[in-house]
C-alpha cells in the first residue's frame, strides 16, 4: 500500500516569535533554521520581510537550507491599489524566500471589525494576491484566518475566500484555528466538509492550542484529510502557544495509526535530533526546559515508583509508550522517599557504578536517602547531589574542597546599595588560603569568595573557571521560627553541562552553601580533578 506524504511546516521563527517575553536575535534565527533544516522539516517560515528590520535583515542573510523550502510570510493586498503597488507584496516578491505565505480573513466578522472592508473586496484582494504570486513561479499558500470560527459562523462566505485563492492555483489552503477554541470534533467534520470543495493534498492546517487541544486538532485534521501540518518548536506562539511540532512528528513516525498510513520526510535517525532540537531552542531563549513535554522533556520516561522501577526493569513497555532512544531522549529513574531497593540499583547504573545487589551499602544508602527526605532533601531533581551521596557512601570519590570556615554579612551602603560580603577559609593539601568576595546577595557573595579567587587554589583553578551557576531555587518546608529552606542550584560549565545540586538546614545561607559545595564538587569529580590531600 502506498503512503500519504504530509508536509510539515514550522512557523517557530514567525509566529513563535510573537511569544511574550521571546525576542529572536539575527544569530538566533540562523541557527534555529538550521537546526530545523538538519531535522528535515518541509517549509521553515522565516517571518514576515518589510514588516519589521529584523525579518527583513533575515530574508537578506545568505541562509543555505539543503532540504527545506524556505517561506516568507505576508498578507493579502491591501484594498484600493493594486497588487504590483503594494509595498508589503513587494516586500515578499523581493526577498530570497522559494514560497510564500499570505494570510487573509476568511471570517466575515472580521472583515468587517478588522478590516473595515466589504466582504467582496476581501475576496478580490485574496484572488488578486494568489493570482499575482501564481504568475510570478512562486509557491504559493493561502493562510485562511480564523477560519473555523468563520465557517461556523458564515459557511458560504468562509468557503468562498479559500476557493477564490484555490481557483488561482495556490498550492496550498492553510485552514487556521486563530483563536485556538475549536474542538477536535468541530475540526474534523469541517475539514471533511472542506475536502468536498479542495482535495485534501491541497489542505493544511494551522492549530493554536489555547483549549490545550492544538496537536489532537492537528491529528484528527491529517484523519479528515489534510497533509499539510503547521506548528513550532516546543508549541512557542502568542497566548497559548501553536501546534507543538515537537510532539506531532514522533506521533506520525512512530504511532502505527499514522506511520502505516502516512509518510513524511524525517526519517528515524533524523527523529534522534528532536530532543536536542526542544532544548536548542530554549538555550537560545535562556530559559528552562520544560521538563514535563511529551516526547523530549526530562521527565517524560522518569520513574519514581518502585513497582514502576522493577516492572520498567523488566520490560520498559509496561510504563513507556516508546523507547526514548527514538527520539534522542533518556530513561531517568527517580530516588525518593517512596525509592525501593530497584530505583538505587537502576540508578547507579546509569552513573557507572557496578555493585552487587546483594551488597549491603545498597541498603545503607536507601536508608541513607529516606533519612535524609524526612528531614526536607529531595533527590527528585537533584542528580549530581544524589550521585556524590551515592559515591561517598559506597567510598568511590575523594575529598576535594574543604572550607573550614566561613562569614556572610550584608550591609546598606551611602548611596542606599545592598552589598554582600562573604569570606571563606579553604583547606587546601594541609594549607589554609582565605578568599573573600562581594555580591548581590549572600550567596552570591560567598559563590565569588570561592571561584573569583581560584588563582589561590592553584590546584583547582583551571576546574572551576569556567563554573557558572543559572538558577537558584529557595522553598520553605514548614513554617515558625525553626523553618527549613530547601536550595537548589544548577550549574554549568563550557562543555554545556548541566547539574543540579541540593541543600537543606534551618539557615538559608548553610542550606545554599551545602548546594554550592556540591555544585563545586560535583564539578571537580566529573572533570577527575586531584583529591585534597
Amino acid at each position: 500500500m502506498s503512503k500519504d506524504k504530509l508536509f510539515l511546516f514550522d512557523t517557530t521563527l514567525r509566529d513563535g516569535a510573537q511569544t511574550q517575553g521571546v525576542d529572536f536575535s539575527l544569530d538566533d534565527k540562523v541557527k534555529i533554521a538550521q537546526s530545523l533544516d538538519d531535522l528535515g522539516l518541509d517549509y521553515i517560515e522565516g517571518g514576515w520581510p518589510g514588516a519589521n528590520p529584523l525579518d527583513t535583515k533575515f530574508f537578506n542573510h545568505p541562509l543555505k537550507l539543503k532540504q527545506s523550502c524556505f517561506t516568507a510570510f505576508g498578507m493579502t493586498k491591501k484594498t484600493g491599489r493594486s497588487v504590483e503597488n503594494d509595498p508589503g507584496i513587494s516586500a515578499l516578491m523581493n526577498s530570497k524566500a522559494s514560497a510564500i505565505c499570505l494570510v487573509g480573513k476568511s471570517w466575515d466578522f472580521h472583515v468587517d471589525v478588522a478590516l473595515g472592508i466589504t466582504n467582496e473586496e476581501n475576496i478580490e484582494n485574496i484572488k488578486e494576491s494568489a493570482k499575482y504570486f501564481v504568475k510570478n513561479k512562486k509557491e504559493f499558500m493561502f493562510d485562511a484566518e480564523h477560519f473555523f470560527d468563520g465557517y461556523k459562523n458564515n459557511k458560504e462566505y468562509a468557503l468562498s475566500c479559500v476557493k477564490s485563492a484555490y481557483d488561482q492555483g495556490a498550492r496550498w489552503i492553510v485552514l487556521c484555528d486563530t483563536n485556538g477554541g475549536t474542538l477536535p470534533n468541530e475540526v474534523g467534520k469541517i475539514v471533511q466538509e472542506v475536502s468536498k470543495h479542495i482535495p485534501g493534498k491541497n489542505l493544511g492546517i494551522h492549530a493554536h492550542n489555547d483549549t490545550e487541544n492544538a496537536v489532537a486538532n492537528s491529528l484528527i485534521a491529517i484523519e479528515s484529510g489534510v497533509r499539510q501540518i503547521q506548528g513550532t518548536i516546543n508549541g512557542l506562539g502568542e497566548r497559548c502557544g501553536n501546534a507543538n511540532l515537537i510532539s506531532v512528528i514522533p506521533t506520525l513516525m512512530f504511532k502505527e495509526k499514522y506511520s502505516k498510513n502516512f509518510e513524511i520526510k524525517i526519517d528515524k535517525k533524523k527523529a534522534k535530533l528532536l530532543t536536542e532540537t526542544s532544548r536548542l531552542l530554549d538555550e537560545l531563549l535562556n530559559r528552562k526546559p520544560n521538563r514535563h513535554l511529551p516526547y523530549v522533556g526530562a521527565s517524560a520516561f522518569s520513574h519514581k515508583g518502585g513497582l514502576h522501577v522493577s516492572a520498567v526493569q523488566k520490560d520498559p513497555k509496561t510504563y513507556e509508550h516508546i523507547d526514548p532512544i527514538l527520539v534522542g531522549n533518556q530513561r531517568n529513574i527517580v530516588v525518593s522517599d517512596q525509592a525501593g531497593r530497584s530505583n538505587i540499583l537502576s540508578r547507579l547504573k546509569t552513573i557507572g557504578i557496578e555493585i552487587d545487589k546483594d551488597d549491603s551499602k545498597i541498603k545503607s544508602l536507601l536508608n541513607e536517602v529516606k533519612d535524609r527526605e524526612f528531614i526536607g532533601y529531595s533527590y527528585d531533581g537533584a542528580d549530581a547531589s544524589f550521585e556524590l551521596l551515592a559515591r561517598r557512601v559506597i567510598g568511590e570519590i575523594p575529598k576535594y574542597l574543604t572550607i573550614s570556615q566561613y562569614d556572610v554579612s550584608v550591609k546598606k551602603n551611602k548611596k542606599g546599595e545592598i552589598i554582600s560580603y562573604a569570606k571563606a577559609h579553604i583547606l587546601v593539601d594541609g594549607e589554609e588560603v582565605v578568599c573573600e568576595g562581594e555580591g548581590n546577595g549572600p550567596v552570591h557573595a560567598l559563590d565569588n569568595a570561592i571561584r573569583k579567587n581560584v588563582d589561590k587554589v592553584k590546584k583547582y583553578s583551571k576546574f572551576l573557571k569556567d563554573l557558572k551557576l543559572v538558577d537558584y531555587k529557595v522553598r520553605i518546608l514548614n513554617t515558625g521560627t525553626e523553618a527549613t529552606t530547601r536550595v537548589s542550584i544548577e550549574s554549568t560549565d563550557s562543555k554545556g553541562k548541566h547539574w543540579f545540586t541540593i541543600g537543606v538546614s534551618t539557615n538559608i545561607i548553610d542550606a545554599s552553601f551545602k548546594a554550592l559545595i556540591d555544585s563545586l564538587d560535583y564539578k571537580l569529580f566529573k572533570d577527575k580533578a586531584p583529591a585534597n590531600n
